[in-house]
């Protein structure tokens, strides 16, 4: 393991460079003040950030199921990188989440040399709702690619332990969001690891639920709050 870290420090670095570019040009559009967003998620504080590797061998042709059902990703920018199919969407305009069919469902098609970029919960409650975590699954592969090794390597960035996550001040776009009735303020570390182990069984499974619910009943993508 040891003579690996090298590399895989490389690839933090990378990515959160790439991370620290998307939240500077959010930032502007938000019209924070400077550095506001970049300054939640500095490499060098304690967080929730991850690197994950994920080797996902073809499932049997009589019994291809979902490899990883609907949700919405924990942190603020997910940065996943993988040659094979597989990753669907609700795009706007979908029936909630809850209600969509297999056919609502849309593939998100790999790119040589590109990578895979998600929004997740928290920059939801940081900009209240203006900015949405798109939800998605994991499905077998289409068509031939669904016989080969599914490789994904992701990078997970998320607000430092200690950031509460509420919406931000000093923004007028933020501003003109709707707010939850009753959100209770949590730390980004509190959000993860209640998430997380929810869905493990462990605690109360309905605060394990993500951005995925507002609403009741499941975000529609790609609706913005104006």
């Amino acid at each position: 393991m040891d003579k690996h870290r090298p590399l895989l420090r490389s690839y933090i670095s990378t990515s959160h460079a790439i991370v620290t570019l998307i939240l500077t040009r959010l930032n502007t559009a938000l019209q924070l003040l400077p550095n506001t967003l970049p300054s939640l998620h500095r490499l060098s504080a304690l967080s929730g950030d991850q690197v994950r590797f994920v080797r996902s061998p073809p499932q049997p042709h009589e019994d291809r199921r979902t490899a990883l059902g609907a949700h919405s990703d924990f942190g603020s920018v997910t940065i996943l990188a993988n040659r094979l199919g597989g990753l669907q969407i609700l795009p706007p305009g979908a029936p909630p989440m809850d209600d969509a069919k297999p056919e609502d469902w849309l593939y998100v098609q790999p790119l040589r040399g590109h990578c895979i970029v998600n929004l997740g919960d928290a920059l939801v409650k940081f900009t209240r709702g203006v900015l949405r975590s798109n939800i998605h699954r994991v499905v077998n592969p289409p068509g031939e690619q669904a016989d080969e090794v599914r490789y994904s390597l992701v990078y997970f960035a998320r607000p430092e332990n200690d950031i509460l996550l509420k919406a931000l001040e000093g923004s007028a776009v933020i501003g003109e969001g709707k707010e939850e009735e009753g959100e209770e303020e949590i730390t980004a570390k509190e959000w993860i690891l209640r998430r997380a182990l929810g869905r493990r069984g462990v605690g109360d499974w309905s605060k394990s639920n993500g951005t995925e619910y507002v609403r009741g009943g499941g975000i529609r993508p790609g609706e913005v709050a104006t």
